[in-house]
């Protein structure tokens, strides 16, 4: 593995730091903000004190980090089918970043008649959410068959579960009104956070099986 494989891989290990360190930060300069109740997406909605800059710290620098991890993921996996499609869910991940960064939510998120934009934003953040729980669906196998890491393959079934589980509970406080924030970063957080996984697990240096290799 030589070095540009190396940095790129290493993106997805930033990930979820700079998502930490992003939304803390963009947060903190939001009076009354709560992040237990409200959506990240709150953060650049139209008449957020934040809305000028939010996508400029948070959407858009990590849409950068999922596309070069993407690039990454399919040269490292170059081998195997499976994983390309893989590095493929993590651009499209990227791009829907990009979308609800570009795409602002209107005042609250939740509007009776949803605008353009509005429609746009709830759009792209589906794409987020099927991109990456489908890209750790697939590693449940690949992570025995391909990174030879069982622990990674339970890691993967454990993210599946839990990002279909908390979107659930998103779409049950969405109703409610109460917890909808930490239900988000839950699920957002179990993304990342897998994303971080794999990114080890393929910096790793791995014995590959050409046979293996071509049935993945």
């Amino acid at each position: 593995m030589n070095t540009l494989d190396r940095l790129l891989l290493a993106c997805g290990l930033l990930i979820p730091l700079w998502l930490l360190l992003g939304v803390g930060l963009t947060a903190e300069a939001y009076p009354g903000y709560s992040h237990l109740q409200q959506a990240m997406s709150q953060l650049g909605a139209v008449g957020a004190p934040t809305h000028d800059w939010s996508a400029k710290v948070n959407n858009f620098p990590l849409a950068v980090l999922f596309a070069l991890f993407a690039w990454g993921l399919a040269r490292r996996w170059r081998q195997s089918k499976l994983a390309r499609l893989t590095a493929l869910l993590v651009l499209l991940h990227g791009i829907g970043s990009l979308g609800t960064g570009w795409f602002a939510c209107d005042q609250g998120c939740a509007p009776a008649v949803p605008s353009f934009s509005q429609q746009m934003h709830n759009l792209s953040g589906l794409l987020m959410f099927l991109s990456l729980t489908l890209a750790s669906l697939l590693w449940i196998g690949l992570g025995r068959r391909l990174a030879r890491s069982a622990g990674l393959a339970w890691w993967s079934l454990l993210c599946t579960l839990l990002a279909v589980a908390s979107v659930l509970l998103m779409a049950r406080a969405s109703e409610s009104g109460e917890l909808f924030g930490l239900y988000q970063r839950l699920n957002y957080g179990v993304a990342v956070l897998w994303v971080a996984s794999l990114a080890w697990c393929s910096l790793r240096p791995t014995r590959r099986n050409p046979l293996r290799m071509a049935i993945a």
